[in-house]
């Protein structure tokens, strides 16, 4: 095979190439997208769960995971197992030791065995791991770390809880989110927003048991959205890293072309001179 064979056969291979990774990149753009939109199923949640605030008064509830003094903390850092996400996931880790070295850590937390099996060579506390969590689904996976949190939180194990996870704010811009979920100030922050406008009601139940409950709803629901935040990053990093390599790939494409014009032309010179060197010798013999 000539050269200009054989570099026009590379160039086939590439351009293949750069179409395959620019579907691929497509893909998780398109999947970037739709996943943001599904996002608003929290919300909803969130409009629907304050529309409660509305009718009864929480403020003589007394329940450790809304206020406590126990001077012990739990962090969760929220890693994915999937393709792409080995840096990410590190900045996760890294982050949450960082948090980590601030507090008193009785305990780590993670989604991901990736993200445990990194965790573990870096520091000597217990970690509670939950694997598998695409198989498992987001909720089941929610539910895991919820009640871990929140069984330790009412025995006194645990007084603050924290958690890390990526957070994509567009494809482009990526990066470890911290939020604070126990002792959990965001139900008393909303019992304020709308503390003026709290209706007269009857309230049957204990105090202590309604904040319960409402905790334990309001906790396994955030984790279910940090845990859809999670895949979205996951996709927002296979886009950035496909994009990267499309631009290496055009730029070998580019190569490519440049290459095989000139072996093409190459070619056409040695067949012209082949030509005119087989005429002249063979004008001479006559």
């Amino acid at each position: 095979m000539s050269k200009s064979g054989r570099i026009k056969s590379d160039l086939d291979d590439m351009t293949s190439l750069v179409e395959i990774i620019q579907i691929l990149k497509d893909v998780a753009s398109n999947s970037f997208y739709g996943a943001a939109k599904r996002k608003a199923k929290f919300e909803e949640f969130a409009l629907a769960f304050t529309e409660f605030f509305r009718m009864v008064s929480l403020s003589e509830a007394v329940s450790p995971l809304v206020k406590n003094d126990i001077d012990k903390v739990a962090i969760l850092a929220i890693t994915w197992e999937g393709g792409f996400m080995a840096d990410l996931n590190a900045k996760v880790i890294k982050t949450a030791l960082g948090e980590g070295e601030k507090m008193n850590v009785v305990e780590y937390l993670v989604l991901g065995q990736k993200g445990a099996e990194k965790l573990a060579t870096l520091t000597d506390k217990p970690i509670f791991v939950v694997e598998n969590v695409v198989e498992l689904g987001a909720y089941k996976a929610a539910l895991a770390i919820k009640d871990r949190v929140i069984e330790r939180v009412l025995k006194g194990e645990v007084g603050t809880f924290y958690v890390v996870y990526p957070r994509a704010k567009s494809l482009q811009f990526i990066k470890p989110n911290i939020q604070k979920l126990l002792p959990s100030e965001e139900l008393g922050s909303k019992q304020m927003e709308i503390k003026d406008t709290i209706e007269k009601v009857i309230v049957e139940s204990n105090y202590d048991d309604i904040i319960n409950y409402l905790a334990d709803l309001w906790i396994t629901c955030r984790i279910d959205e940090m845990i859809e935040d999670c895949s979205i990053a996951a996709f927002a990093a296979q886009s950035q890293q496909l994009e990267s390599s499309l631009e290496r790939m055009k730029k070998d494409q580019k190569g490519l072309v440049m290459s095989f014009r000139k072996a093409k032309k190459s070619d056409i010179d040695k067949s012209l001179r082949e030509v005119f060197t087989s005429k002249i010798m063979g004008g001479g013999r006559r």
